[in-house]
């Protein structure tokens, strides 16, 4: 059973950073992201940092502060060259993890270099996983070194199959050949971002993966997809992908737990500290 949605955007503002590659036509507020929790029986859940806002996780965070910090938590944006306090006040933040956002051609960061290999031994020091989003035939060759780092690896949305079939997918071959999977996550989420049904892949993931290692994610609000999914269709979908629980994978993970039964989810105050 699917408790928690681990794969949401929330943003109460459109006003995108300089270069962005979009800027969305409507906000994704929190409370629109939580009246579909509580429709759907979702009991918590993951808010990714939006791509069109770069590396300003305010709203992130100011959402995040509205929340009970048992069930919700936070993936920011960050620079590789991200300051140690930087990093602290984004986990004090209700952070757990920090998102790399490589598609359409961007560099790939070099995991040997110094910055990149001090980069991780933050992320180790605070317990943050990466996630990461990127084409399959450009996953496939870093997969295995990433997964070498120590760090526990998120891969998003099915990691971009390029291959209608799974035994010809470059990503899928790549997990196949891992020889430890223990730091490897696959997010099952947004199947329309990729142009052939991935319920296959679903399926093969399952195959390989250590149990428990699957989490499902709306990605809510379905940025330049709106016209095609819905919340409702998103839920529906995640049903042909096989026998999917988070019930260990999300704690695991993020260290949300499911409230008690019948307490709906609610906006909190922000906490001010003196």
């Amino acid at each position: 059973m699917l408790q928690f949605d681990c794969h949401a955007h929330v943003f109460e503002k459109t006003v995108a950073i300089s270069g962005a590659r979009y800027s969305p036509k409507a906000p994704a507020p929190l409370a629109d992201w939580l009246a579909h929790h509580q429709r759907h029986g979702i009991n918590g859940g993951v808010i990714v940092q939006v791509s069109f806002l770069g590396t300003d996780n305010s709203e992130l965070c100011a959402a995040l502060a509205k929340l009970d910090r048992r069930r919700f938590v936070g993936v920011a944006v960050v620079p590789l060259d991200v300051r140690e306090d930087a990093l602290d006040r984004l986990v004090r933040s209700g952070i757990r993890g920090v998102r790399w956002n490589l598609v359409r051609g961007a560099q790939i960061p070099d995991v040997t270099a110094k910055q990149t290999q001090t980069f991780f031994r933050r992320l180790r020091d605070r317990n943050l996983h990466l996630e990461i989003h990127l084409e399959g035939p450009r996953l496939a060759p870093a997969l295995a070194p990433l997964c070498d780092q120590g760090i526990r690896l998120v891969v998003d949305h099915f990691g971009l199959p390029s291959e209608p079939e799974p035994a010809n997918d470059p990503m899928i071959r790549a997990v196949g050949r891992l020889g430890d999977l223990s730091n490897l996550y696959v997010k099952f989420s947004a199947p329309y971002r990729t142009s052939f049904d991935v319920r296959p892949h679903a399926r093969t993931l399952l195959s390989i993966l250590p149990a428990h290692h699957v989490v499902w994610g709306s990605d809510w609000p379905h940025t330049q997809h709106e016209d095609r999914m819905d919340y409702d269709k998103a839920c529906q979908v995640a049903r042909n992908w096989g026998e999917l629980s988070d019930d260990h994978s999300a704690p695991a993970l993020y260290g949300i737990q499911a409230r008690e039964p019948h307490e709906a989810p609610r906006l909190q105050e922000p906490r001010i500290r003196p």
